[in-house]
């Protein structure tokens, strides 16, 4: 599913280059749940987006369900985001106007969607049934809880059902028992769909239960 080879990411300041991700090699089979720790500042966001297509590398290879993520054009790039990856945020990052609904077909929005509206307007209902939030559909985010919101996004992550969910601190700004929640929700999926998930965390139980200690990708 992901092979890495030699990724180096260099971020360019005034007077300096600061090297985040130097040389990282790794490969993660299709259907399997890693979990990516390590300090601040350390990469991982910085390696989750280039997983997601979002940062280029500044050197090495990059491929994602037999694409080289290095060579796809600015359109490419962003057919893939929308139609494969699902990209969870520690922020919900819900468009304040729309409602629990219309933020989770959100995605369709890009075009290019082969389906009718109408199967992924019902596969967004059963995904927020999934959630617990099948009462709130016409809700406006300012209606919601912190922990209701996050739920929201991770259907709006699932709606395009991708090859590979990306979560970045998925449970990061939730309290405990939400967060646990949002854990549960997320494996069940990756379970039952043989999707591949990547989480990035702090949270080493977290982490411990996306993929054991011994698989964790740990950076420094």
């Amino acid at each position: 599913m992901i092979s890495v080879r030699d990724l180096t990411v260099n971020y360019e300041t005034p007077g300096e280059t600061i090297t985040v991700l130097d040389g990282l090699n790794l490969e993660i089979a299709d259907g399997q749940a890693i979990a990516v720790v390590g300090p601040s500042g350390s990469g991982k966001t910085t390696l989750l987006n280039v997983l997601g297509a979002m940062l280029p590398a500044t050197s090495g290879e990059v491929i994602i369900g037999g694409k080289d993520i290095a060579c796809l054009k600015e359109k490419e790039a962003a057919r893939f985001r929308n139609q494969e990856l699902g990209f969870i945020f520690q922020q919900h990052h819900l468009l304040p106007q729309l409602t629990v609904l219309e933020n989770v077909l959100v995605p369709r929005l890009a075009g290019g969607w082969k389906e009718e509206e109408k199967i992924t307007r019902e596969r967004a209902k059963e995904l927020l049934e999934r959630v617990g939030l099948g009462h709130r559909l016409t809700h406006l985010p300012s209606a919601l809880s912190g922990g209701e919101k996050q739920r929201v996004a991770v259907a709006r992550a699932l709606i395009n059902e991708p090859i590979l969910i990306l979560a970045d601190e998925p449970t990061g700004a939730l309290d405990g028992e939400t967060g646990t929640k949002v854990a549960d929700l997320l494996l069940e999926v990756q379970q039952e769909k043989g999707v591949t998930l990547m989480v990035v965390t702090h949270d080493l139980d977290l982490a411990a239960r996306v993929s054991g200690e011994g698989d964790m990708i740990r950076l420094t």
